[in-house]
């Protein structure tokens, strides 16, 4: 991608005996990657002190904040794609309105247990999602889903099992839903993505690959 400067230009007059200088905008272009870095490091410290989003939930004024720098990010990817193998990686949660999974972070310590990373594991090329919140050092609960690409920045899935684990037990549990995302910026580093429901969801790539 590229970004535009301006580059001031000295000309000299025909018809001036002596130089004469002024500046003229000339544009040039380069990659628009520095607007979005300053974009993404932008969201990135609105949410950098939200625990995933449960300090959130309580600060309408915070959470109007990123949801405009989401805004911002989803204008900066308008007319990408982000449903190529580039999709395919283990995305861990950063920051989240998603309620059901911001009440089992917050609820763990009831059960004696602590919520450790939430990801979400996506493979293109199979077409399966896996949604996972891990319960260190063993527990783990995880929907596996199937998922159609829809479109250049939509994923449509539908649940098809979940799975609740411990060290040496397993409970299965019946598919619940389905419904679609879209992932409206998608880098190296970070995807950022509205769903469905008008939630909305801020994932790194892990730095390891999460398997069952």
């Amino acid at each position: 991608m590229a970004t535009c400067f301006l580059l001031p230009i000295h000309l000299k007059p025909k018809n001036s005996p002596k130089p004469t200088s002024f500046h003229s905008p000339k544009l040039t272009c380069s990659s628009a990657t520095t607007q979005s870095q300053s974009a993404k490091q932008h969201l990135l410290s609105l949410i950098s002190d939200q625990d995933r989003g449960l300090k959130t939930q309580n600060d309408p004024e915070k959470r109007a904040s990123i949801i405009q720098a989401i805004d911002a990010m989803a204008e900066k990817g308008k007319g990408t794609v982000t449903t190529a193998n580039s999709l395919s990686a283990t995305w861990r949660l950063l920051w989240t309105t998603e309620k059901e999974q911001l009440f089992i972070i917050e609820k763990a310590p009831l059960f004696g247990t602590k919520a450790g990373d939430v990801l979400q594991v996506i493979d293109v090329e199979k077409r399966t999602l896996n949604n996972v919140i891990t319960f260190p050092p063993f527990g783990v609960f995880f929907v596996r889903s199937n998922i159609e690409i829809a479109s250049s920045q939509r994923v449509n899935f539908r649940f098809t099992s979940a799975v609740l684990r411990g060290k040496s037990w397993e409970i299965p549990l019946p598919p619940f839903g389905q419904g679609w995302f879209k992932s409206v910026y998608l880098d190296d580093d970070i995807r950022v993505v509205k769903d469905i429901r008008g939630d909305y969801l801020v994932v790194d790539r892990a730095p390891y690959a999460w398997k069952e």
